[in-house]
């Protein structure tokens, strides 16, 4: 008898050089996966991801592509060795979102991948029209951040775990959010290495543009039960998606939420598909009686070999 299995999908901030190179290299199914994004791109992003700069790859514009690519690259590879790998729950870290959507069926390859390019040329340009930036805040209960953001005139834009959250706003509006959490007993207050104020009223006019996408984009019901970042609610009726995609631009992401929602469809196993480890430590934060395991390349198989993979129960 094998689990049912939930997929979480990281997003912008955990990209490095160098991503999804050993998958190109080792996975037929990966290495088809970065073609395809090549081609419709019209520009090689598989090289920007394996080679650089860094400050490209930093650059939301090709952060985003490239994280929505390389971990789809990492399922393709994970289902190459685990042919039927189906997901009984999906959910994504902002960007992440759209890989999840991608990853139930929601969304095709083509469509998701011409979303996030313009999800993310739009926030690009809102954050150079409307500079701003974020902040992480450690120690301070989300009660205590909220008046720490009222009194500083930023937003919050992420609930990752019950003792971090997320400030973005004007720069300094962040700066005083670092200092109010500071004097308030925040263990770590601390501005982040983003290119704008993401989640924040900042980004209306990157909101706007992508709804006007949005619109004209075919969305179908997950084929599982997926969880979006602005309700933390399972949602599956395609509208209702396409409305929150938008919003999301503007709202904060409801991780603590998200995670307690994951709890109650009862699964307790995951795999975080894509770049880094970020969200198996948020998740484990959230709900330590979760099992997180993390794919993001070829050396990631040999950790999975003690588990069951197999298809949606």
């Amino acid at each position: 008898m094998t689990k049912p299995i939930g997929f979480l999908f990281p997003g912008q901030g955990a990209q490095f050089v160098g991503m999804g190179k050993d998958l190109f290299e080792q996975s037929p199914a990966a290495r088809r996966l970065y073609q395809r994004a090549d081609e419709v791109l019209g520009y090689a992003l598989s090289q920007i991801c394996f080679a650089g700069p860094e400050t490209e790859l930093t650059r939301t514009l090709y952060a985003q592509t490239g994280l929505w690519v390389t971990s789809l690259a990492a399922l393709a590879a994970l289902r190459e060795k685990n042919p039927g790998l189906q997901p009984s729950l999906v959910a994504g870290l902002s960007l992440g979102e759209f890989t999840a959507l991608t990853a139930s069926g929601a969304l095709s390859f083509e469509d998701a991948l011409k979303l996030v390019q313009v999800r993310a040329e739009a926030m690009e340009t809102a954050a150079k029209n409307n500079p701003g930036t974020m902040a992480s805040v450690m120690g301070l209960d989300i009660e205590q951040c909220a008046a720490v953001a009222r009194e500083a005139g930023c937003e919050i834009a992420n609930l990752n775990t019950p003792d971090q959250t997320v400030f973005s706003g004007t720069l300094p509006a962040i700066e005083r959010a670092c200092k109010l959490a500071e004097a308030r007993g925040a263990k770590r207050a601390m501005p982040l290495k983003v290119g704008g104020a993401f989640h924040s009223s900042l980004m209306d006019k990157a909101k706007a543009r992508l709804e006007a996408t949005l619109a004209n984009t075919p969305i179908h019901a997950p084929q599982c039960a997926f969880i979006p970042n602005v309700t933390a609610q399972t949602v599956s009726d395609p509208e209702e998606i396409r409305s929150l995609l938008a919003r999301q631009l503007t709202s904060p992401v409801q991780w603590v939420k998200t995670m307690a929602t994951a709890k109650e469809s009862g699964i307790t196993f995951y795999l975080e598909i894509g770049p880094g480890k970020i969200l198996k430590g948020l998740a484990r934060k959230c709900q330590p009686a979760f099992e997180v395991f993390s794919f993001c390349g070829a050396a990631d198989f040999k950790g999975l070999e003690p588990l069951t993979l197999s298809a949606k129960s």
